[in-house]
């Protein structure tokens, strides 16, 4: 699930980054996009340039979208989801921090050494702090790839029956899986959300494996 890359980090870099992070639980975008959110590279926000954050986001020499520094407070954990975008995982602090692969049943140790991480984002998965410190990420989201499909349908899914967190907790659970897998396998492109439904161009062959992992309590409409 977490692949370490060869890419580094100072241990000085990270101490000077951390001087501006807030001591409790928080998520701070540091970069902004400059076209379609998942697929176009964003660049560092006014504030963060000329910064130990823009020098750490350096660091890593491949195209990517939204950076987060996200804090996780003792003793509390993650909702169990999954998501259509692999990430990259710099971790800046924190002791006895895991991210679980819950399907697996796996525990993968986040610990401040200095290297970037690739994470299979497609497993149901949380993130868990048992420690006493705030475990402190920059979880940077991997670009999804502009598809070309053979025989392309555009669709949307919306929930039917489900208000918006719940419809959330359950789009995770199998749907999102399946979209990590159907981007890395050429199968849908033009992926696009709202808080109320998901659209994205489906290759024509692979929409009855989409239906057949639909909860009830979503639609599948073909536009």
């Amino acid at each position: 699930m977490l692949t370490k890359l060869h890419y580094t980090v100072s241990t000085n870099l990270i101490q000077d980054a951390l001087q501006s992070v807030p001591p409790t639980d928080f998520r701070l975008t540091i970069n902004e996009p400059t076209g379609r959110f998942f697929y176009d590279p964003w660049e560092t926000k006014l504030e963060y340039k000329d910064t130990a954050w823009e020098k750490i986001l350096n660091t890593l020499p491949v195209d990517f979208g939204e950076a987060r520094i996200i804090g996780l407070k003792a003793g509390e954990c993650y909702q169990c989801h999954s998501d259509i975008d692999d990430r990259y995982h710099l971790n800046l602090s924190g002791s006895e921090s895991f991210i679980i692969n819950i399907d697996s049943q796996e525990m993968f140790e986040t610990t401040q050494d200095g290297f970037w991480y690739e994470m299979d984002a497609s497993p149901r998965h949380s993130a868990a702090n048992f420690g006493q410190i705030v475990r402190v990420q920059l979880v940077v989201r991997k670009l999804l790839t502009p598809n070309i499909l053979n025989n392309p349908i555009d669709v949307k899914i919306t929930p039917s029956r489900l208000d918006q967190n719940n419809a959330r907790f359950f789009f995770d659970q199998t749907i999102s899986v399946w979209l990590n897998y159907a981007n890395k396998n050429n199968l849908i492109t033009a992926f696009n959300h709202t808080p109320t439904c998901v659209s994205f161009t489906i290759e024509k062959i692979a929409i009855d494996d989409l239906k057949n992992i639909l909860y009830p309590e979503f639609e599948l409409h073909i536009l």
